[in-house]
This record gives structure tokens, sequence and C-alpha cells, in this order.
């Protein structure tokens, strides 16, 4: 009878003996879940890294924020995936190209201050960074007959410029401000740095630049009434 008991009470002891070994198998395994977790495992293995913050003066000059912009998009903002864009170069051209994100910005980078003036009465000066738009340009060998180029937009908005305006000016294919990349509520991935033209005709949140032999395309708002050249020393209605 003792016997039985000692046999009874050693099994009860190894019951409670495994499941308390149960118990801090399972918690070992959340604890280690938890640390995996909160250390990114699951995420992306590096930091991420961060922007630069926006630069407010530049060699003296002080400089508008990105904030001091106005919204006046014809849709609103533009949320464009990084990974997924393409910039397609085409039309009356002997070499067309769909560059990806890394595949513009890795060419030859400028940076300049210009001064955007919107026909609503308000201004902004930046400082942009970005590549040539001719330099895009020149690797498409766009063909002998060609005199315009038509930028489009994400947002279905468009507007063109006579050929040489482009090949003749250091005009900016930008992708940061003050030294921030172009936010989405500012035109990312690219704003076209039109200097000397009014505002309307720095399109931004471009997707297709086509080479034509029309040099009376007009875009978004030319077909508006207003002005085609779009240069600030003229009204920019006709």
């Amino acid at each position: 009878m003792r016997l039985l008991e000692s046999i009874k009470k050693q099994s009860k002891n190894i019951s409670n003996f495994g499941e308390t070994f149960l118990f801090i198998l399972a918690f070992i395994v959340v604890l280690g879940i938890s640390i995996y977790i909160l250390t990114g495992q699951f995420g992306q293995s590096e930091p991420i890294k961060l922007d630069n913050v926006e630069v407010k003066e530049y060699k003296g000059q002080k400089l508008s924020s990105v904030n001091d912009f106005r919204e006046n998009s014809i849709k609103g903002p533009q949320y464009i995936n990084k990974d997924n864009y393409r910039l397609e170069v085409t039309g009356l051209v002997n070499n067309p190209k769909n560059y990806t994100y890394n595949d513009v910005i890795n060419h030859q980078n400028y940076e300049k201050v210009v001064k955007l003036d919107c026909v609503e009465g308000w201004s902004v000066t930046i400082l942009w960074r970005g590549i040539l738009a001719k330099d895009i340009i020149n690797e498409v060998s766009p063909k002998p007959n060609a005199n315009t180029v038509i930028f489009y937009a994400y947002d279905g908005y468009s507007t063109s410029f006579p050929l040489d305006y482009l090949r003749n000016n250091n005009i900016l294919l930008a992708y940061k401000m003050n030294n921030a990349t172009i936010p989405p509520e500012r035109g990312f991935p690219f704003q076209l740095v039109a200097e000397s033209k009014w505002g309307y005709k720095w399109i931004k949140w471009i997707t297709k630049i086509e080479l034509s032999d029309d040099p009376n395309y007009k875009g978004y708002w030319e077909r508006r009434g207003y002005s085609d050249s779009g240069y600030l020393n003229e009204s920019f209605l006709k």
C-alpha cells in the first residue's frame, strides 16, 4: 500500500515538473519572439535612414520653407511608390528609355537657388537639387524634327516647352528642396524647376517626357487660357 502511494506521489511530482517545464519553455519562446520583434528582426535588418533636415539659409541667402507653398494642384497631393516608379522618355527620339528613380538621381547632380512665382500672387525661394533636364533629353537622342518637349504628371497634368528652352538653359529636374527630398505634397519624385516662368509651368509628379513636333501643344492650364510660353515678364493670361 505504501509502495502504491509512493508511486502515485512520484507520478504527481513528475506531472507537476512537466507542467512547470512546459510553462518555462513557453515563457522563453514568447520572450525570445518579443525581443526579436522589438529589435526589428521581423522588419528591415538595417536601421531606417532619415532624410536630411531642411536648411533655412544657403550662402547667406534666406530660404523659404517647403511649408510656405500653397496647395493648388488639380487633384491634390499625389503619392508615388519610389520602388515602382518609372520615368518614360519617348516620342520623336532614337533611343526611348524608362528610368527608375535611382537611374535618374544617379546622373550628375546640380543645385541652385531659384524663386518660384505663382500666378496667385505668392512666391517661394528654394534651394533646388537635381539633374539637368537636357542630360536626359540628350540620352534619348531627339530626332531632327522634334521641337517641343511635353511633360506629363501622375495626376493627369501636363505642360510643354520649346526644346531649345531646355537645351539652352540649365533647367533642373529636381528631387530635393532645401537639402531634403521633395515630399509628396510638393511633387515627389520630381519637379521641373522652370526658371523664368510662372509656377504653372513648374510641373510636379513627373512620370513622362515626350519629344514632339507640335509647338502648339496645350497643357492643362494652357487649354484654359493661360499663356503657352509662361514667361514671368509677360502676362500669364493670353
